[in-house]
């Protein structure tokens, strides 16, 4: 990895405590109190009791140490040159992030250097400034827990109007698009951002009840074939899943996951991206889309 904040997190809490004796803070619970928030609960246990003691030679007994400068912990040139790869991605601009301080720094990979499979080409038009501000708009509702207003095209080509609550933005790897959440449990549930023309905050002293649409959840039982690092990719891929996998006595594994009904399509285009490495175990009428997209795909040719 070259982040990781499970590792990093004592280095900054040590940090943080070093910062905080060479401003002359030798208060026993306020150290403590910096290893439970940048740190883990049980941490307080070692941190603590290591500088006291002199073990890690960081403090002295008095509380005061020798270190003269505020610890910093500096980017390295892989950090820099991986940080530079991700600012050059389409979607980074929607977040509004300053990058400016890698102009110098060469990145690690580019768009040229790797292909996405099973993704539609009508992505969402992220250089598109219009898009850019409404997404930033809906970011801001979202975390100032306020109302908005928009114009969309419905799919059936007209125009509507809608005031909701905006809950939360999902992105959908194989469309490229960023869905918006709404938490009203209105008649508009899901919105796709490419569909609005406009959008604004709302003014208006009328509150609607704050009432997310509860997501209906479908188990997918899979067994994964030990061989060219299947289990380890499957995981991967599916790492923010609640799942659940066992090895069985052939030496697969076998993967039983949940996911949300209404993301059905789309995992039929991700189980499908591992080949015959997977198969689906159950349910029967997930199987049976499998096929019907395998079919399909015979049909046109494809292999």
């Amino acid at each position: 990895m070259i982040f990781s904040e499970l590792y990093s997190a004592y280095y900054n809490a040590v940090a943080h405590i070093l910062s905080s004796l060479a401003q002359g803070k030798t208060d026993r619970r306020e150290l403590e109190a910096i290893v439970s928030r940048y740190a883990f609960g049980e941490s307080g246990l070692h941190i603590v009791p290591s500088l006291l003691n002199g073990d890690w030679q960081l403090t002295r007994r008095d509380l005061s140490t020798p270190i003269r400068h505020t610890p910093t912990m500096p980017l390295t040139e892989l950090e820099r040159r991986f940080l530079k790869s991700v600012s050059l991605d389409r979607r980074v601009r929607l977040f509004d992030f300053d990058f400016s301080w890698l102009d110098d720094t060469q990145p690690l990979f580019t768009e040229a250097d790797y292909c996405v499979y099973d993704r539609y080409n009508d992505g969402d038009p992220f250089e598109d400034e219009g898009y850019i501000r409404r997404f930033r708009l809906i970011l801001r509702a979202i975390r100032e827990k306020r109302q908005i207003k928009f114009e969309m095209i419905s799919r059936k080509g007209r125009t509507v109007f809608v005031r909701c609550h905006p809950a939360r933005l999902e992105y959908s790897e194989k469309d490229d698009k960023f869905r918006l959440l709404t938490g009203n449990g209105g008649f508009v549930s899901t919105v796709n951002l490419s569909r609005m023309i406009s959008c604004t905050l709302y003014q208006g002293d009328k509150t609607l009840p704050m009432r997310e649409k509860e997501p209906l959840y479908e188990t997918l039982v899979l067994r994964v074939a030990n061989q060219r690092n299947a289990p380890e990719r499957v995981l991967l891929h599916f790492a923010h899943f609640e799942k659940r996998v066992e090895k069985l006595p052939t030496g697969a594994y076998q993967v039983t996951l949940r996911y949300e009904r209404e993301d059905e399509p789309e995992m039929v285009i991700r189980i499908l991206s591992f080949g015959p490495l997977v198969e689906v175990i159950a349910p029967d009428d997930f199987r049976e889309l499998i096929i019907d997209k395998l079919k399909k795909q015979l049909h046109l040719g494809l292999k």
